[in-house]
């Protein structure tokens, strides 16, 4: 039988909100003293075996080889700023001031590209688009840096392509975070 392997983040803007009306299982990690700690974010929606404190008491890797499924539930401060499902839309939908991502005040007020004001600048092209913005979230990671500053058209021939070299991105992720940097940007130009 064939096991299910995926990776599903939910971001929310307050998790605890949302898992207390939840029943779930906090997913744990082994840290390098070899003790059992709660996971950052990770949770079961499942019966998996667990303490009488709510802490699963299998580390997550060895939970996902025995088949259980991880949900890593996200807080995302940008969320607090939104209305309503619809306001959410309109500020996905939105074409954002691309050119603000050269201010460096501006910038370092994005989610997830805040401390990269350098890495934009060093871009010979412009970052004008969500497919651009997340091969930029891409070349962020250790896995992917060798790409920073070069022309899009390389940049795109490989960034998806999954390497042993360090952390990457998958695409997936990537348009997700971009399409989230999008409505903060969104958010900061309109005020809300």
């Amino acid at each position: 039988m064939a096991k299910f392997k995926g990776d599903i983040d939910i971001d929310f803007a307050d998790r605890d909100a949302a898992l207390a009306h939840l029943k779930h299982v906090s997913a744990s990690m082994t840290r390098t003293d070899d003790k059992m700690s709660k996971h950052a974010t990770g949770v079961y929606f499942a019966n998996i075996p667990h303490s009488v404190k709510g802490l699963a008491t299998i580390d997550y890797k060895q939970a996902e080889e025995r088949g259980y499924f991880k949900v890593d539930m996200l807080n995302v401060s940008v969320y607090e700023q939104v209305k309503s499902e619809e306001h959410l839309v309109q500020l996905m939908t939105t074409e954002p001031p691309w050119h603000k991502l050269r201010d460096q005040v501006f910038c370092g007020k994005l989610i997830h590209i805040g401390n990269y004001y350098w890495a934009i600048n060093s871009l010979p092209e412009p970052i004008d688009s969500i497919p651009r913005l997340a091969m930029l979230l891409a070349m962020i990671r250790p896995g992917k840096k060798h790409l920073i500053g070069k022309p899009w058209k390389e940049v795109a021939a490989t960034i998806w392509d999954k390497t042993d070299d360090g952390y990457s991105f998958k695409k997936s992720h990537a348009v997700a975070y971009a399409t989230l940097v999008v409505v903060n940007m969104n958010l900061l130009d309109h005020g809300s």
